[in-house]
């Protein structure tokens, strides 16, 4: 043997890069060459499946309850700021926080009671109204069977509202400037007029932007309520035009509604008490001070 050499017996044998790796142990570093792995993950994305479609229902359903709901415009007694077919995304959160309409909203409520033609029935079979149920269920469509109205509130509790033959709205005894949103050719009141009406405290007196298609407040005046809404009826207020995409847009509350002097009634009936308390007090004073000055010269 040459000086250098090394024989097999004089150690473990160390394998270069260029050598064949034993499929043996390939294998057992990488069984099914990846695949196990693979069919592994799908399996466990099924079994997750149904759970996360259950967290999603599970999600839908508390911001249709809580948040936010969709409803489809089904009239055109909003016209234009409300199209038929429209479809808007109601504020559902407030009201749980004791907030109530204002002056100008456009809110969404229940009927109050022979508002809408219940003789009216939905076609509740096939397919079709199975899925519309299970979307409504969880706010992703309007429900066909809901009896629910959207408006505008014109006047709230506390309020006198009335209209005069083809002339403006009044609250309080402020006119109203409803160019920017009832239908173009409309009257604001139509040829008949109303009231005065006082709206009860917790109800609220409602108007159709289409004043000469829309049966409101004003053709409801024999019923119960006299036309006006309860503020527990109210499911919320429509806050966003989300459908069609063309028509997206927000629905702010006019300007009309926060003028100065819209809520005077409530002011100036307690400015009204208020000035012969302070006259009493006055005179009371006079007469105390009188009273000093009569004894003191005694």
């Amino acid at each position: 043997m040459a000086v250098g050499a090394r024989s097999d017996a004089d150690g473990p044998e160390k394998r270069t890069g260029d050598e064949p790796v034993d499929r043996g142990e390939e294998q057992a570093t990488e069984p099914d060459g990846g695949e196990g792995v693979t069919d592994k993950k799908q399996r466990s994305f099924l079994k997750e499946l149904p759970l996360l479609i259950g967290i999603a229902l599970l999600l839908a359903l508390l911001i249709k309850t809580f948040l936010v709901q969709a409803f489809s415009i089904p009239s055109d007694s909003m016209q234009n700021t409300l199209q038929r077919g429209d479809r808007v995304l109601v504020d559902k959160l407030t009201p749980w926080f004791g907030a109530e309409p204002e002056r100008g909203e456009v809110v969404v409520f229940h009927d109050p009671g022979g508002w809408l033609d219940e003789s009216v029935q939905t076609d509740s079979n096939g397919i079709g109204a199975a899925f519309q149920e299970v979307m409504s269920f969880i706010g992703l469509m309007p429900s066909a069977e809901e009896q629910d109205l959207i408006k505008r509130v014109i006047a709230v509790g506390g309020d006198t509202v009335a209209c005069e033959k083809n002339g403006p709205v009044t609250v309080n005894g402020k006119a109203l400037d409803e160019k920017s949103y009832i239908y173009p050719g409309n009257t604001p009141c139509g040829s008949e007029g109303f009231g005065p009406v006082k709206v009860p405290e917790g109800r609220i007196w409602v108007m159709g932007d289409h004043r000469h298609n829309s049966l409101d407040s004003r053709f409801h005046q024999e019923l119960p309520g006299h036309g006006t809404v309860s503020v527990d009826d109210v499911v919320g207020r429509a806050i966003v035009k989300a459908w069609p995409i063309d028509r997206w847009g927000t629905l702010p509350v006019p300007d009309t509604f926060a003028e100065q002097g819209l809520a005077a009634a409530p002011a100036a009936m307690g400015l009204a008490g208020a000035v012969p308390l302070v006259l009493w007090r006055r005179r009371l004073k006079a007469g105390t001070a009188r009273a000093r000055d009569e004894s003191a010269t005694r």
